[in-house]
């Protein structure tokens, strides 16, 4: 039998930040029967879909063990990966920080003897982490051999990404900082093959519209918090509602396996492509006649909160377009002014016409 329980959730909700206007609308807020979306990034494309999403979050409990005295702590990291929108650009297998750190990790496993200090990796849920950086207590006598390793993965990885992520790189040196304690080592043992076994990127493509990523997962950030805690941000996002609740239980599957705590909060339905909205030919016919040329029309695989306006307003007949942004929620985020003029012609177009 299916299991159709409802996600655990974490408490309080208001601690999270998106969708939170959507989310707070109520039935009779909104009178109008039209609803025109300016979230997209793409000029000249038109979207009448979106996924939904939830956050999967895993905490790891630790009890701090003592350094003995005479240890060297190494900080080891990956940088400068491209990162990215963990919707739109999940697909492109850009490297994820979080995965390439603890990569190293489990090899530096087998070879030493160490203890993890420190670790810091990712921020935001819905991007795709560039940074990941960890302090390890190792033996003065291993210290070459941990720095060997970590030089032959990351000459590794470099290779492997050198299309997506051409600025990745990493370093492995003496650390600026000493600890007293660090995280007991059933703790990191179970984190590092947690980690390493989490998935990351497309799960599913979508067997009804051909490119588009129907179900993902993202492994955004692993932060260590107050009271010798160590918390783990994904995001799962699919079209498909049972899929995209499927996909946040096997993540907690994983994390329950190894010891941790999961909760599930954010959780967001998606919009279901409707061809035969009346409120898509009005702005196909006008994109034609304005520029002499069809838009695209597609789903996304990002999150809109047309979903949650849908979820209250069901005989909304809406769409979605703006004007082209690069490298969303990454720190090196463009907007392409080229595109600003057309993307306000095109409103006021479609503006008129409705009216």
């Amino acid at each position: 039998m299916c299991n159709t329980a409802q996600l655990k959730r974490s408490s309080p909700q208001k601690k999270r930040t998106g969708l939170t206007g959507a989310r707070s609308l109520q039935p009779g807020f909104i009178t109008g029967k039209i609803l025109i979306n300016l979230d997209s990034e793409d000029e000249g494309e038109l979207f009448i879909g979106c996924a939904g999403g939830v956050d999967t979050t895993a905490k790891f409990t630790y009890t701090p063990e003592t350094i003995p005295a005479g240890k060297e702590f190494l900080k080891a990291g990956f940088f400068g990966a491209t990162g990215g929108h963990s919707g739109d650009e999940i697909h492109k297998n850009r490297a994820n920080a979080n995965q390439l750190l603890f990569r190293y990790l489990l090899l530096l496993n087998d070879e030493i003897n160490f203890q993890l200090c420190h670790i810091d990796g990712g921020n935001k849920r819905n991007a795709i982490a560039r940074e990941c950086s960890a302090v390890l207590a190792i033996e003065p006598s291993d210290r070459e051999k941990a720095i060997k390793l970590f030089n032959k993965c990351n000459e590794e990885v470099r290779e492997e990404y050198k299309i997506s992520d051409p600025s990745l790189n990493g370093s492995a040196e003496t650390a600026e900082e000493s600890f007293n304690s660090a995280i007991d080592n059933n703790t990191t043992q179970k984190l590092i093959l947690a980690i390493n076994a989490v998935p990351h990127g497309v799960l599913a493509m979508s067997q009804e519209i051909e490119g588009l990523v129907e179900t993902s997962t993202n492994l955004a950030s692993i932060k260590m918090i107050e009271g010798n805690t160590i918390r783990i941000g994904t995001s799962q996002r699919s079209a498909i509602n049972s899929a995209r609740f499927h996909a946040g239980r096997r993540i907690e599957a994983l994390f329950t396996l190894a010891g941790a705590k999961v909760t599930h909060e954010g959780e967001y339905p998606g919009w279901k492509p409707r061809t035969d909205s009346p409120l898509l030919k009005i702005c196909e016919e006008s994109y034609l006649n304005l520029f002499d040329t069809k838009p695209v029309v597609r789903a996304i695989h990002a999150g809109l909160e047309c979903g949650m306006f849908l979820k209250t307003y069901p005989s909304l007949d809406m769409i979605s377009f703006g004007p082209t942004i690069k490298g969303a929620h990454a720190p090196g985020e463009k907007l392409e002014i080229s595109t600003v003029e057309k993307f306000n012609i095109l409103l006021t177009d479609v503006l008129s016409k409705l009216k």
